[in-house]
Parts: structure tokens; sequence; C-alpha cells
């Protein structure tokens, strides 16, 4: 039995010098058309009255007939209006207490992006053009879409590094895997990335920390540059390389370990980690943020959900560690510190992978 999802192909792309300006001016108009918006809705909220999403589009026409705002009209209006339903869905989620509020975008600070539907774009045999561009994109086709499949959507975007890319989100079907009996356990760590109630650790290989000299020595040349300057332009551009290079290592490495897992496995138990909360902790948020639980329990919903595996999630004051998974009993106190341990019953436990039976005991239970 097959299933529908809605799926993100992303490729790199290298633009022409006149892609690059067009593009660069719609990421401008777009961010300007969102704050202007944003503004708006703001100073309406203070008087009293909300405003919807049409009141918002009628007053970009307006905006797009001032001429001191004549910019807006160069570039395709699509994206502009796309800016305007973003926002909307933004103030959505705040109502229903999903998000914050929506915030200014920055030019330094906020991606820089732009959405074409359907209308704004045209895609033939691999050959991708956008609204008021003469020649198509030079996609890098790292790898060909699914046959028969059009994008609905294109969002076009730029890093901090520099590099262009275009995501194509594509109605796609996918197969489920073969079904298996086997499920597993996993206990997250730094020294172990993940340990399986098999027994299996999977090493953390600290990406960040790998670089952290370059990251370094790239921080202080950057310092010493002149805010504003070419040179602290070039300065920030080679930093925010290296950031680049260690992310795209990261993400590799988290694919292929959560299509391992979930390949092999019917059912994967993972424990509710408090993520937010446990960064606060200055002394272990640098290497918890390298080790990137939550993009890996992202990676382990999506893909337990097209391939037809489920993703068990067990609360996280269930004590893990401090119970034998032998006879049940619960410790009163475990120290980080503390990585093997004896039970009163003469089981000795390693403490993750004891952790991790645990987690795969109490997620069979509640299937």
């Amino acid at each position: 039995m097959t299933h529908s999802f809605r799926r993100s192909f992303r490729y790199r792309f290298y633009p022409t010098a006149d892609q690059a300006e067009h593009l660069s001016r719609t990421f401008g108009c777009v961010r300007l058309v969102y704050n202007m918006a944003l503004e708006a809705r703001v100073q309406a909220r203070r008087g009293g009255r909300p405003m919807t999403y049409k009141e918002s589009s009628a007053m970009l026409t307006g905006w797009k007939r001032d001429r001191e705002l004549a910019l807006l009209n160069e570039v395709s209006c699509v994206p502009l209006q796309q800016a305007l339903r973003h926002l909307q869905t933004a103030f959505g989620n705040h109502l229903a207490k999903r998000a914050g509020h929506p915030k200014f975008k920055s030019r330094k600070r906020s991606r820089a992006s732009a959405e074409y539907t359907r209308s704004a774009f045209a895609y033939t045999e691999g050959r991708l053009t956008l609204a008021k561009m003469k020649e198509p994109l030079h996609i890098v086709w790292s790898r060909p879409l699914p046959d028969g499949v059009t994008p609905s959507t294109v969002t076009v975007s730029r890093d901090a590094a520099g590099r262009w890319f275009v995501c194509l989100l594509c109605q796609v079907t996918i197969r489920p895997m073969e079904p298996t009996e086997q499920a597993v356990g996993l206990d997250a760590g730094i020294t172990a990335l993940v340990t399986t109630s098999a027994g299996e650790k999977v090493f953390n290989p600290r990406h960040e920390r790998c670089d952290r000299r370059r990251l370094r020595k790239a921080q202080r040349a950057l310092s010493r540059k002149q805010p504003g300057s070419a040179n602290h332009a070039k300065a920030r551009l080679r930093l925010a390389h290296i950031h680049a290079k260690v992310a795209d290592r990261r993400r590799d490495f988290l694919h292929k370990l959560t299509t391992r897992l979930v390949r092999e496995n019917q059912a994967v138990v993972i424990e509710d980690l408090n993520v937010k909360g446990m960064v606060r902790n200055h002394r272990l948020a640098r290497a918890i943020t390298d080790a990137a639980w939550r993009e890996m329990r992202s990676m382990l919903e999506y893909k337990c959900s097209w391939y037809g595996r489920e993703l068990v999630v067990i609360d996280r004051w269930f004590p893990s560690s401090k119970r034998c998974s032998e006879c049940g009993a619960v410790q009163e106190a475990m120290p980080l510190g503390v990585r093997t341990w004896a039970c009163l019953c003469g089981a000795v436990h390693d403490r993750d992978v004891n952790a991790a039976r645990n987690l795969l005991a109490v997620g069979l239970a509640e299937r």
C-alpha cells in the first residue's frame, strides 16, 4: 500500500550575474513587504481591530502604486503575496499559542528567501525558469525528481556562506518498507550519540569540535576587521563557509543514521528530551547543540511516517537511567558521572544501554 506525501527536494544552483541581482532584489522586496505588513498589523491591533489577509493584500496594491516603492514592481508579485501569507500563518500560530509574536526581518540576520507558486515559474524536463527571468536556473541535479512529479512550490534561498539553493515541493507517492519484527530503544548522549537497546553505541562525530580551531581562527580574524569594510565581508564569508561545512557533515551523518534505524526496525522508541532546557547548562550547551538531538528526532518522525514505521516517544520524566532493566528497582540518585552501576539484584548495567532497554520495554507496552 502506497501513501502520498508532500516532500521537498533541495538542490544547489549557480545563478548568472543578472539572476543573482534579480533574486537579491526580490529577497529585499519580500523582506520589506513583510516588515511593512507586520507594522501595519501591529498598529491595527493597538487600535483594537485585527487586520485580515485581504486587507494587507489591498495595502500591497497601494504600496506598489507609490513612487517611493516603485522597486516592488520590478520583481514578481507572487513572492510578495507569499510573504503576506506567511505573516498570516505566523499570527495564526501566535494566537493559537504555538509560537511567539512575529518579529521583523533583519537584512543581516534573516534568511534570504523567496517562494514562488505554480503561476510564477515554468518547469519542463529539468529546466526551471522563474518569473521575470529569461534563462532557466543552472541547477546541479544531485538526484532526479521522481518520474511524473511536477513541483507545486519553488523556494529560492541564499545562505550565510553565499550559496544558492532551490527547494522543490512535490506531491510524491512513497511505498512503505517491508514489515519487520525488530524494534529498538534509543538513548541519546554526547560521548555516544545514540546507544541502542541491543548494546550498539554510535560514536558521536562532534563535527563542530573537530573544526573548532578553524572556527576560532576565523572568528578572531573577523573581530579584527572594521565593520562595513570589504575585508570584514570577506572574513565573515570565510567564517560562514566553515559553519556551513560543519552543518552539512552533521546533516549527512544524521540522515544515514536515521535511515538505517528506520530501515532495520518496525518500531523506534525514543525519549522526549527537553533540549531547550538542557542547553541552559552552559557547560554542556555546546556539546548538546553539536549533537543535534532535535534534528535527529525530526528526521525519525518523518521517515517513520513515510515508510510505515512507528515512532514511540516516552515521557521525559520516566526514570530510564535509574531503573534496573532486570528487576525494575529504581535507584534514588544517578549522577551524570556514573556510567556503570550495580543493582541489588546482582545485575551490572551500562548506564546508556540500560536506559535504552528500559525505553524499549515501556515503548512496546504502550504500542
